[in-house]
């Protein structure tokens, strides 16, 4: 009987390494205990770098996401037929389709198998065609009519006559990559390819095999692959947010800057490279080398155009266009037919900061859109929550409301008298109604009604 139950087990084991799908099992503890021939030929790696491991210590996920194979483990679910992107431990990129299971001894949730395809190629494949060709900005779609604006804007369009490097700097959500993209279109390399690329977006030790590629045999896994300065050959390579890069690849990026010729990881051949790169970072460029975040030498070596965008609370005079031209682009995705804004709002956006710029005024209209019912103007009481606070607290001034100027009054008898006056003039500001003066308070209904009769406030 044993020796029955012996071959069968070996059976079993020849089976699993000769299908044609990867077969990835763990224990109850996410430790790998099946690990067949076409799972390592899909992830590139060796038995003994995963089997009796576990697998939140060899393999990294994207953000957001984490392994199937846990989620059946810890949740008890089968996931049926998922597409899941991660990398090896030398951070090869790998897309599999996966088929996950719980298996259960007794009802007790034991381990969990995965059966995975691999689709690695052909979306590495498809990523590059889009990433590629994917221009979709003209200096026609910056949108704004301040001379600040203008000015910036007539630089870079003679920088589209040169290939000479580009340095964009501007705080977040101001547009610098449609900056990028606009000089890339009207210069002479608009029909190169444009690639993108967030250097904050993966780990130093993905970001450097990204950049420069990767020789088969440079470690455990790798295979050739060329990197992101040889795909954009004879285009434009933007690197968004540099100064998030790690010093040590500043270095390596500024010879290849200066030298035009890019060398694989663990290669020992050099490859010429006829590519305009074009950066950007979101802190001024003194602070940033005062910091430690950007390398002098580098940042001499890419600003030979140098391009500040201002942000949107110094250039006010763009925002009455930038209202319009979003409520024409929400009304159109949202089947509405909003004609404006309101003159108590358009003040309001005028005062405003604006710290997330162009970006935060943006997803400020279309959640405005996503409040209103039929109007077609939008007032201040359908602006998000958040903004109708912070404008609410700063109401609370002396110039709109009296204080009890007596000195036997106490401190609970002024904030009363305030808060009667405050909701008095709210109420008379909205002709009386509930529902509107309750909305700009910032309060549900059922509290300005509890707090109008504590204050014996009639209307």
């Amino acid at each position: 009987m044993n020796l029955k139950k012996s071959i069968l087990t070996n059976l079993y084991e020849e089976i699993i390494e000769r299908v044609s799908v990867g077969i990835h099992a763990v224990d109850h503890e996410g430790k790998t205990i099946i690990y067949n021939k076409k799972m390592r030929e899909m992830e590139a790696m060796d038995e003994e770098d995963v089997l009796y491991k576990d697998v939140r210590d060899v393999f990294q996920f994207q953000e957001n996401q984490s392994s199937t194979l846990l989620q059946s483990l810890e949740q008890g679910v089968e996931i049926v037929n998922v597409k899941q992107t991660y990398f090896n431990n030398r951070g090869v990129e790998i897309t599999t389709i996966n088929n996950t299971f719980p298996l259960k001894i007794h009802g007790k949730i034991c381990a969990a198998v995965e059966i995975a395809t691999d689709v690695t190629k052909m979306e590495k494949l498809v990523r590059r065609n889009l990433r590629q060709t994917k221009t979709d900005f003209t200096f026609e779609h910056i949108i704004g009519a301040s001379d600040e604006l203008k000015e910036v804007i007539a630089l870079a369009m003679r920088a589209t006559r040169t290939n000479s490097n580009v340095l964009i700097i501007g705080e977040t959500g101001t547009g610098k990559e449609l900056f990028a993209q606009s000089i890339h279109t009207e210069s002479d390399r608009a029909n190169g390819p444009f690639i993108s690329q967030n250097c904050a977006a993966l780990p130093d030790s993905l970001i450097e095999g990204i950049l420069f590629g990767t020789t088969k045999g440079a470690f455990t896994g790798a295979i050739d692959s060329p990197g992101l300065f040889e795909q954009a050959q004879g285009g434009t390579l933007l690197l968004d947010e540099l100064n998030s890069l790690n010093i040590a690849l500043q270095a390596k990026l500024l010879r290849v800057l200066q030298e035009r010729k890019v060398r694989r990881i663990g290669g020992t051949k050099e490859i010429p490279i006829d590519v305009r790169v074009i950066a950007t970072i979101n802190e001024d460029p003194i602070d940033a080398v005062a910091n430690n975040h950007l390398r002098k030498d580098l940042y001499y070596r890419l600003a030979v155009v140098t391009l500040f965008i201002p942000p949107l609370r110094e250039r006010n005079g763009d925002i009455p266009v930038l209202v319009e031209e979003f409520i024409k682009k929400y009304n159109q995705l949202f089947n509405l037919d909003v004609q404006g804004v309101s003159s108590e709002v358009l003040k309001f956006f005028e005062s405003h900061s604006w710290p997330g710029n162009v970006r935060e005024l943006e997803h400020v209209i279309e959640a405005s859109l996503n409040l209103l019912n039929h109007e077609q103007i939008i007032e201040f009481h359908h602006l998000p929550y958040q903004y109708r606070k912070n404008e609410t607290k700063q109401k609370f001034t002396s110039e709109s409301i009296e204080f009890k100027n007596n000195a036997k009054t106490t401190l609970l008898d002024q904030l009363a008298s305030f808060e009667k006056q405050y909701i008095e003039q709210s109420l008379k500001k909205h002709n009386n109604h509930i529902t509107k003066t309750a909305q700009a308070l910032g309060i549900s209904r059922q509290s300005l009604q509890y707090r109008m009769k504590r204050l014996n406030i009639k209307v």
